[in-house]
């Protein structure tokens, strides 16, 4: 039985059928990597990124699993509430209603990820910030930004581009930050 299925594929009908399988993978996979690079929804809050970096505030202080993990976070709604309570603006803005709202009725609000990477890829922030790469290398400058989206597009090329480039000459780093497992495990 396996003898005539192999002789089947090779014939002309399986060959055709092999390409129309390959392409439907490949369409699969295009799709997925296109879907994670679309602008998402709107967030809840328009939240000024330079504002915020204007003021001092770190990456590190909404997003503090960054250092800690695969994910960097989204601030909760009381990270947010611990300064805007004491600023008389958050009750009159009405930007900030959407914040002032979830902390009057106890609800809560979902921030919408911007920087997204395919289901088969597993990222970790925590390995890059210990290489000494500064959240701006990825996600831009935020002084400069009012509402976060991704600078560039993350996808493999991009990260291998910056992995051969962190690598330098260095063959052993080359071939631990190009190899396949570093990022699909």
């Amino acid at each position: 039985m396996v003898k005539r299925f192999f002789e089947w594929v090779i014939g002309p009908m399986g060959r055709i059928a092999v390409v129309i399988v390959g392409m439907f993978v490949f369409s699969l996979a295009a799709f997925g990597v296109y879907q994670t690079q679309q602008n998402p929804k709107p967030q809840p809050i328009q939240f000024p990124h330079n504002l915020h970096v204007g003021l001092g505030i770190q990456c590190l202080y909404c997003h503090p699993g960054a250092s800690k993990g695969p994910s960097a976070g989204l601030p909760t709604i009381s990270k947010c509430w611990g300064c805007h309570q004491q600023i008389a603006k958050t009750q009159t803005s009405p930007k900030l209603k959407p914040l002032l709202d979830a902390m009057t009725n106890g609800t809560n609000f979902v921030w919408v990820p911007v920087a997204k990477v395919p289901e088969f890829v597993h990222f970790n922030h925590r390995p890059h910030i210990a290489a000494g790469l500064n959240c701006e290398n990825c996600h831009g400058d935020m002084t400069k930004v009012t509402i976060a989206e991704n600078p560039q597009v993350m996808n493999m090329g991009w990260c291998l581009n910056c992995h051969r480039q962190r690598a330098g000459d260095d063959e052993a780093k080359l071939t631990k930050l190009t190899d396949c497992g570093t990022c699909h495990y």
